[in-house]
């Protein structure tokens, strides 16, 4: 086994709240009734309508698995039909980024049929590499860490830009979340598969699977996996928030660093989550489409959490009631993990590709807090992962000055929500930064 080469600067040490879920296996949520399928599941282009998903007036009858809207972009993943049965609706329907975004509405027959043209790939052995780009793409594929990158397009680097690592992400550093780490227990088979599948695609020489040293179980079972693998190797990582975001996974890893403003790929690494690697697999060994996806359901709001495998569509009220729904005295519905998650206003909104966790906490759990001014005392600066300037980012976002906080790496920063943690002052400083990133992506579009 690996140890991590080297520590990432910053970070924080948060209660992990993980004992109440991890040592609990997956279970498979029944089919719901209704599901709501959103066009926008990924970073990039969303999706648009396939023309005969469009003719609701007829209530058109869609399969499990048939595809319901794609886009030609190269940046986009299709998304499909997670149960049989009848479209009901096509229309605008909330999102858990908060926005409202076109979905279709199927009502389940509660048959499962499966769409004919769902065929596996064939041998690992016998693919290409594109056949193995293809078969991601056409199954919707995208990363389940939460960043909904599509995976196609990490496997199609330029030609200038040859990758020669491939890091598998088991670290699920946010707190509550326990999802991956079943997953490694349950499916490790599949991750080393859907691995090796990425390296061919590549054509890279090496595997990393990285693992937190809190995990000590998936870390023994990922090792005695590769244990006769010559390329692949586990690496095990300290546990440290953010250890799970892509620039730290690959520093402690490899001792790699990616310059600021770049991408993974400029120091010849791709990362992808193990929820990824399993998709890949099973998209490959049986011709499935990125449908479902396992998620933890957990906080002191929960009457009985949950490590557990769900359609993609079904609404978080549906899959809070199958963990006993939530006690009256829950306050806050967050879709993710505490630290970049994001809060919702309501919990009817649907389950997608990116939706890791649904975490419920009570009001012992959270409170409003007042903001005062800063006091320079530069404890978000220590913590900063990217060594950043949190607080003056923050300022100059809030006064308005976007063309400062870019010179500031703003756009370097991924909101892991350190700074706002660690703050003395309780400044909503990812906040402030999240609105500036917006204004300096807004006028660079311009």
């Amino acid at each position: 086994m690996l140890m991590a080469k080297v520590f990432f600067k910053g970070g924080i040490h948060p209660e992990y709240q993980k004992d109440n879920t991890s040592t609990l296996a997956i279970v498979k949520m029944p089919l719901p009734q209704k599901v709501v399928v959103p066009m926008q599941q990924h970073i990039g282009a969303p999706c648009e309508l396939l023309a005969e998903v469009e003719k609701i007036e007829k209530g058109v009858e869609v399969k499990t698995g048939q595809k319901l809207g794609d886009n030609k972009g190269f940046v986009s993943a299709p998304v499909h039909s997670p149960v049989s049965g009848k479209v009901v609706d096509v229309g605008l329907y909330s999102h858990p980024l908060g926005l409202k975004i076109n979905a279709v509405t199927i009502e389940s027959d509660g048959r499962d049929e499966w769409d004919d043209s769902i065929k596996p790939a064939g041998d690992l052995q016998s693919l290409s590499a594109d056949d193995i780009r293809k078969t991601v793409r056409e199954a919707g594929i995208v990363g389940l860490g939460g960043a909904t990158f599509p995976a196609h397009v990490k496997l199609s680097p330029p030609e200038e830009k040859p990758i020669d690592v491939v890091i598998i992400n088991g670290a699920e550093c946010e707190p509550y979340l326990t999802a991956d780490h079943r997953v490694m227990l349950e499916k490790s088979e599949d991750i080393l598969f859907g691995l090796k599948a990425m390296i061919k695609a590549l054509g890279a020489v090496e595997g990393i699977i990285g693992v937190e040293n809190n995990k000590p179980d998936a870390l023994q079972i990922m090792e005695r996996l590769v244990a006769e693998e010559e390329n692949i190797r586990v690496c095990s990582l300290p546990t440290k928030y953010p250890q799970g975001a892509e620039k730290m996974l690959i520093y402690v890893t490899t001792g790699r660093t990616v310059p600021a403003g770049s991408l993974p790929l400029e120091v010849g690494v791709v990362n992808h989550n193990v929820g990824t690697a399993v998709a890949i697999s099973e998209a490959i060994r049986e011709g499935k489409p990125l449908i479902e996806r396992v998620l933890t359901v957990t906080g002191a709001g929960v009457n009985e959490p949950a490590n557990v495998q769900v359609r993609l569509g079904t609404l978080a009220t549906d899959v809070l009631d199958f963990c006993g729904g939530l006690k009256e005295s829950t306050l806050k519905l967050i879709i993710g993990g505490p630290m970049m998650g994001l809060s919702q206003p309501e919990p009817d909104v649907p389950v997608i590709k990116g939706t890791s966790g649904i975490l419920a906490l009570t009001d012992e759990d959270v409170y409003l807090a007042e903001s005062s001014p800063c006091i320079r005392c530069a404890k978000c600066v220590s913590v900063c992962p990217m060594q950043l300037m949190p607080t003056s980012i923050a300022q100059a976002a809030e006064h308005g000055d976007y063309k400062r906080a870019e010179k500031l790496y703003a756009m370097d920063c991924f909101e892991c929500g350190c700074c706002s943690y660690i703050c003395p002052s309780k400044i909503p400083l990812v906040q402030w930064i999240r609105i500036g990133k917006a204004e300096i992506m807004k006028r660079n579009n311009k």
